[in-house]
């Protein structure tokens, strides 16, 4: 075929339609995701939990013998370096947490420490505490 007949006449303006911006006529080949969210899903998958510890029987006492000291001492309030698992709240198995904090208060009804800054540690997730020492 010869396009010799238009091949010169000068590009077409419409009247009717304004001209598309560059930034429009751009978007028009920009990549498109058809997958929403599944770069997401894929690195959910990726992530890796660690499996909660079975404590020995002589960690157990350990950890009841330094709550029921701690539960003695309720007036004041020691700083406390905490060693627990956090349950993730996505997938199976959670990650070992650490925070040294000051010891609020000791509630037996939910079994948990609440510490100053407002948190709260399940007593079962505990792995192990210790008292820090001023110095």
């Amino acid at each position: 075929m010869n396009y010799d007949d238009i091949i010169n006449h000068p590009h077409h303006v419409s009247t009717r339609h304004p001209q598309m911006s560059m930034q429009n006529r751009a978007a028009q080949f920009a990549p498109f995701a058809a997958l929403t969210g599944y770069h997401a899903a894929i690195d959910e998958a990726a992530r890796t939990t660690q499996q909660k510890p079975e404590l020995e029987e002589y960690d157990n006492e350990r950890l009841n013998h330094v709550l029921s000291l701690l539960m003695e001492r309720n007036d004041e309030l020691p700083t406390l370096s905490i060693s627990y698992f956090q349950v993730d709240a996505r997938k199976e198995g959670g990650s070992f947490e650490h925070i040294s904090a000051p010891l609020k208060r000791i509630d037996e009804v939910n079994h948990q420490l609440i510490l100053c800054n407002g948190m709260a540690i399940p007593l079962a997730d505990i792995i192990d505490i210790e008292e820090e020492r001023g110095e």
